[in-house]
């Protein structure tokens, strides 16, 4: 073991260049360093080289009115308005919920369409597989509960999970336009 006063200070080369200087003030010469802190030199790893090297982010214009973005996109806003709770034969048993959905389309007008949270789900895992590249793109689907899925609180969340979902689907120039996405709302 080193006593204090014989430890020499660390050495260290800026940059990988020059003579090696003191990394420590005079008046903490005494400290002990671990030698495994002492002049490492930290590489660049091929990750790193990788995301230096990766495509930058552009700045794209979507206002020409001619353009393939702006022409994809057909919807302004999308909100779940309300739902109803459709009671099954027995009761608890068979009972749904169907949402009440409003999309603002550019021209003005609003189409109503209602679906049942089935059918955003299987919206979500058609894009996902149509569009495997852009999953991030899509928020997850709130989710699912067997216990008290019928409750106000519940719901409210959910609504509010689903309207984010269809925005973020409607208003995505790569989505808006895919049949996927038309069929449905148009079914």
């Amino acid at each position: 073991m080193e006593s204090a006063g014989s430890h020499t200070p660390p050495q260290s080369r800026h940059a990988g260049h020059g003579a090696p200087q003191s990394s420590l003030p005079s008046d903490q010469a005494g400290i002990v360093i671990p030698p495994y802190w002492q002049q490492h030199q930290r590489t660049t790893s091929n990750v790193s080289v990788d995301k230096a090297q990766s495509a930058q982010i552009t700045l794209e214009d979507h206002t020409d009115e001619g353009s393939e973005q702006c022409k994809a996109l057909w919807a302004k806003h999308v909100s779940i308005d309300d739902y109803v709770v459709v009671s099954g034969t027995t009761p608890g048993v068979g009972a749904y919920v169907v949402w009440n959905c409003t999309v603002e389309t550019l021209d003005g007008g609003p189409m109503k369409i209602m679906k049942r949270y089935s059918e955003f789900d299987d919206l979500r895992n058609k894009l996902v597989r149509t569009f495997p590249h852009a999953g991030a793109a899509m928020p997850p689907l709130p989710p699912k509960k067997f216990i008290s899925r019928f409750r106000p609180r519940f719901l409210e969340r959910r609504k509010a999970g689903l309207s984010y979902f269809l925005n973020c689907v409607l208003l995505n120039p790569e989505f808006s336009a895919s049949p996927v996405l038309k069929e449905f709302l148009f079914s």
